[in-house]
């Protein structure tokens, strides 16, 4: 599935910062990617593209709001040029394409076994030129396209995310407003309380803290304040204000007071940690891409945690134990684990402590009646829809079918809150109105998901571009997109792959469990990839050509990849500043076609590689004539064959 329907913000942002072009484009000209209206069974969807690449297996949905079948889509919108040049275009898919730029047609044809298809050379002017591709996928089967670019001095890649705009139009802002609902809607668990039919959304099934053992946790007059108005602790927080009106504080206290008594059997020792350590690892693995630290003097960043109250919220020795495994009481959490240490996460608790706000010494009460009335909340105020614990529900309210559109400006849709009515969650204006715009629609998309839809939105949530492209040596987010295997990538998001493709660098990739597979499969098929790898066959000639690979990847007489690069155990001769990664992980890790886009010219895959490019840049042969000829594709295949061999590869020469 490839077309992501969340990111419309993030590419109208962080894709227009992108536009460093010279000055040919500024990015407030125009919002960055391509719309596309996707069309399938009679119904019709319009989206932000960030490229013109799909993959949508046989009888799934393109987009979560068409139904499966046969589909159609038509991107529109700019492709930005830098200097007036000629280019010529390329395509892998299956059924029928057609791409024009203005009034010449640049590529155009029919596929059904999805070899690569080229177009004639056209020139593009300088600045924006129009774009416009038409696909129609096959009436059965998977439905992809891969588009590509090349010229003498680029070869065979992807175009540049950067370089596609595209005009603002009503129809967009419609689409973009009721796709946004349907973020909300499962943001703001609508679908906990509101129970949906046939729900396939993942995050319409996203828990949150566990509350059995909660008191042994978190301190009772953090959790009073939290009860009662969430927002004034973590703005833009999606757990709404209970209780309102006369009684909401008294409410709050004592569901407080209850569930402080919850203490469960987990004992933490107080923490011992080094607040100096612990600073240096809070840079380290760059917590301020999501938080604002504790002494921190800059007002807070919008959407960033403050944590000036960590000391406030967890009970003595709770918060190194959190830090440690921040997934073990709630699954769904954003805070990932960084597979820290006992010292590590002592370290850091001692940093955050030590700058924190010291807590309100305020006992929790003990008085039966106020446990008794904080436990009967707790079953009858919904807190249970959302919040597991061994006690019965009594809470039920109806379902989301039975709840007409325009209904849905009163109870917790309603503008403000009336005093002892229904709980108030802390919508925006903009929130509100995406909501009542999906509201509008049949809601049948929370019964389909797409794996890119999923990508654009909790990537965004997570904010994966904050490090990624931001600290050094780790790999812009864009670059991410057709480039790994889903396999590999699900167990690294989730932290469970014990190799560090960089095992020197200094950050550390952090771990989202429940989230990994959905991200894995959304990094394929926003690169119109298949969402599991497809086992490229084994040439007839494979023991010559790895044999020949092994001398290409030698110093004696190769390419000499074994002065940055280990493989396997056969360490890196040569290296001055940071070692390339051992290329023993590299077919289990990357997807064929970009390991050979990437060996033929890392410079059009990544301009700011430090790895040079050993092919001539027009023909694409091998600088060494003596292995294979000087054949380009066979010296690249002959690397690729080598390290197929895996644990069995014989040492370099």
């Amino acid at each position: 599935m490839n077309f992501s329907v969340r990111g419309w913000q993030t590419w109208l942002t962080v894709g227009a910062l992108a536009l460093g072009l010279g000055g040919v484009l500024r990015a407030e000209d125009k919002p960055a990617g391509l719309l596309a209206t996707v069309s399938s069974g009679g119904a019709a969807d319009v989206v932000l593209a960030p490229n013109v690449q799909l993959f949508v297996p046989a009888g799934e949905s393109a987009t979560p709001f068409l139904p499966a079948g046969p589909i159609t889509a038509v991107w529109s919108g700019f492709l930005t040029s830098e200097l007036r040049a000629e280019y010529t275009f390329h395509a892998e898919f299956v059924g029928d394409l057609k791409l024009t730029l203005g009034e010449a047609t640049a590529l155009a044809g029919k596929s059904t076994d999805g070899q690569r298809l080229s177009g004639s050379a056209v020139r593009l002017n300088k600045g924006a030129n129009v774009l416009k591709v038409e696909y129609r996928g096959p009436a059965q089967g998977d439905a992809f396209l891969r588009l590509y670019w090349s010229n003498k001095e680029v070869p065979v890649t992807p175009v540049p995310l950067a370089l596609f705009t595209h005009e603002a139009s009503a129809e967009g802002e419609k689409s973009r407003l009721v796709h946004s609902g349907r973020d909300t809607f499962a943001e703001f668990r609508c679908g906990k309380c509101h129970t949906v039919d046939g729900g396939k959304m993942p995050e319409l099934g996203a828990d949150a803290p566990v509350f059995a053992g909660l008191g042994g946790r978190r301190n009772y007059d953090w959790l009073a304040k939290w009860i009662l108005n969430p927002q004034a602790l973590r703005p833009g927080s999606p757990m709404p204000a209970v209780f309102t009106g006369a009684e909401a504080g008294e409410k709050a206290e004592a569901v407080a007071a209850y569930l402080a008594s919850l203490k469960g059997e987990a004992k933490f020792t107080p923490t011992t940690g080094d607040a100096a350590a612990g600073r240096a690892l809070y840079e380290k693995f760059n917590c301020v891409a999501c938080h604002v630290a504790p002494d921190a003097t800059e007002a807070a960043a919008p959407g960033k945690i403050s944590q000036k109250g960590v000391k406030a919220k967890f009970t003595p020795g709770a918060l190194a134990a959190f830090l440690r495994q921040p997934e073990e009481h709630f699954q769904w959490i954003r805070m990932p684990n960084f597979r820290l240490s006992a010292d590590e996460a002592g370290h850091l608790a001692a940093y955050l402590e030590s700058k924190a706000d010291a807590p309100t010494d305020r006992p929790a009460p003990t008085e039966a009646a106020i446990l008794d009335k904080g436990k009967k909340l707790v079953q009858t105020s919904g807190c249970l829809n959302c919040h597991t614990l061994d006690l019965p529900n009594q809470f039920a309210t109806k379902k989301l079918s039975d709840l007409m559109a325009a209904n849905w400006t009163a109870g917790c849709m309603a503008d403000e809150p009336k005093p002892g009515a229904a709980p108030h969650p802390a919508l925006t204006t903009e929130q509100r109105n995406a909501l009542r715009a999906f509201a509008a629609t049949d809601r049948s998309s929370l019964g389909r998901s797409t794996a890119a839809d999923f990508l654009e939105r909790q990537s965004q949530a997570l904010n994966c571009r904050q490090c990624h492209g931001v600290m050094e040596g780790v790999p812009k987010y864009d670059l991410l997109i057709g480039k790994l295997r889903p396999e590999w990538a699900a167990k690294f998001i989730a932290g469970k792959d014990p190799v560090k493709p960089r095992p020197w660098a200094e950050y550390r990739m952090p771990g989202f469990p429940a989230y990994a597979d959905s991200l894995a499969t959304g990094l394929a098929t926003s690169g119109g990839l298949p969402p599991k790898s497809v086992v490229d066959p084994v040439p007839e000639n494979a023991k010559e050509l790895s044999e020949a690979g092994r001398k290409l990847v030698s110093a004696n007489g190769g390419l000499s990849c074994t002065q940055c690069h280990s493989v396997g155990t056969f360490g890196a001769t040569a290296v001055f500043e940071a070692p390339g990664i051992n290329l023993a992980y590299a077919v289990n890790r990357l997807q064929p076609a970009y390991f050979l886009r990437w060996l033929r010219n890392p410079q059009s895959v990544d301009p700011e590689t430090k790895m040079p490019a050993y092919f001539d840049a027009e023909t694409g042969a091998s600088p060494l004539s003596d292995i294979l000829g000087g054949d380009g594709p066979k010296t690249l295949q002959a690397v690729w064959e080598y390290l197929r061999l895996g644990d069995q590869m014989p040492k370099p020469e």
